[in-house]
């Protein structure tokens, strides 16, 4: 079984706020005072700028997105993550930024075998947002995160 995301994540209020100019864009709230919101095609050309994303090594995100990220990040730290997986192969990729500049990352952690999840990009960057694990759980699961699957079932989620 498969897992996917691409996804803005930020404490709820500071996420609802600053995606309200973005057409498209929906909030799923998490656990622990956090939200997302999932990088559908809609959003990403609502918030590209036409030039190339590559520059800090994620898939997907927008060119020049990470300057609104800086930008919302003046009133509170904002995530981009991204993660694939099937048959548990698969890398994960996350990037803070806090005070408008980007205060950690790009991490990148390729998995080839099951890695220490308690390190991954992802619950760093959780970490950074105020996210703590629980017990038995990292970061990852304890707001929530495997709730779903996929990009698309965070969108439908978002859209009840």
């Amino acid at each position: 079984m498969g897992y996917e995301l691409q996804a803005v994540i930020a404490k709820d209020e500071l996420l609802r706020a600053a995606s309200r100019e973005v057409p498209g864009a929906l909030v799923v709230s998490l656990r622990q005072g956090l939200a997302l919101m999932p990088m559908t095609a809609e959003v990403f050309d609502a918030v590209t700028d036409g030039s190339e994303g590559g520059a800090l090594g994620f898939w997907r995100l927008p060119g020049g997105f990470d300057k609104v990220l800086a930008q919302w990040s003046v009133t509170g730290p904002v995530a981009y993550v991204e993660a694939e997986y099937f048959g548990g192969v698969g890398e994960q990729r996350a990037a803070v930024w806090a005070d408008g500049t980007l205060a950690l990352g790009p991490l990148d952690e390729p998995a080839k075998a099951r890695f220490s999840r308690a390190v991954s990009p992802i619950s760093q960057a959780l970490h950074q947002l105020g996210a703590r694990a629980g017990l038995g759980e990292d970061e990852f699961e304890s707001v929530g995160l495997d709730r779903h699957r996929g990009t698309d079932e965070w969108v439908s989620d978002g859209a009840v």
